[in-house]
């Protein structure tokens, strides 16, 4: 009779599956044994960090921002965290790429007065910088390399707002200023086939 041979086939085939299944839980239990015994990853805090290199004047757009997680012990004073809004905050000074934003690296909101901008332009002489500091009043020549042509006034009394510091790999100094559309469009236009040139004013304040 075929049946005793179906039958011991049948329990040879279910001691067979018990002892496969009988392996898969002990292994099973050893890795969850396993993950129960490793210390928990370690705490953080997610901040906004600078996705690249950015000058100072600038205002980072998103693409400029990426979100870096960081120990709780190794988290600045005044860190940004994701989320922040600085579509209206300016950078007072260049920043490196990975570098967490805290609010010592942007001017005050109140620097840049509503209906103005902060436009930031650079000149040769990096040492007229250093005779200048921040609230200070100037007017603003386009100059051309032509003997014939005399300087042209660009702006009248405009707040100087940021000095970054200079960077070794770039000429002249960079100033940022709090002006108009119109004076940031007019300057633009100078830029392209003027030099730059500033005056003190008297305090306007």
């Amino acid at each position: 009779m075929r049946t005793p041979s179906f039958l011991r086939d049948l329990l040879r085939a279910a001691r067979w599956h018990r002892r496969l299944l009988a392996g898969v839980a002990a292994a099973a239990a050893v890795y969850f044994g396993l993950v129960a015994l490793s210390p928990p990853p370690p705490p953080t805090v997610a901040v906004l960090a600078a996705a690249r290199d950015l000058a100072g004047g600038a205002v980072p757009a998103g693409a400029d921002l990426r979100t870096v997680d960081l120990p709780p012990g190794s988290v600045p004073d005044g860190v940004l965290r994701p989320g922040a809004d600085l579509t209206a905050r300016v950078l007072s000074g260049p920043v490196r790429s990975g570098e967490p934003l805290t609010d010592a690296r942007f001017l005050a909101p109140a620097a840049v007065p509503a209906g103005s901008l902060a436009y930031p332009f650079r000149i040769d002489d990096a040492d007229i910088s250093a005779l200048l500091r921040v609230g200070d009043h100037l007017n603003l020549y386009a100059a051309t390399s032509t003997a014939s042509d005399d300087a042209s006034l660009l702006a009248r009394a405009v707040r100087v707002i940021a000095l970054p510091t200079p960077r070794t790999t770039s000429s002249g100094a960079l100033i940022v200023v709090a002006t108009t559309p119109e004076i940031a469009t007019r300057l633009a236009q100078a830029t392209t086939n003027s030099r730059i040139t500033v005056a003190l004013t008297p305090d306007t304040s």
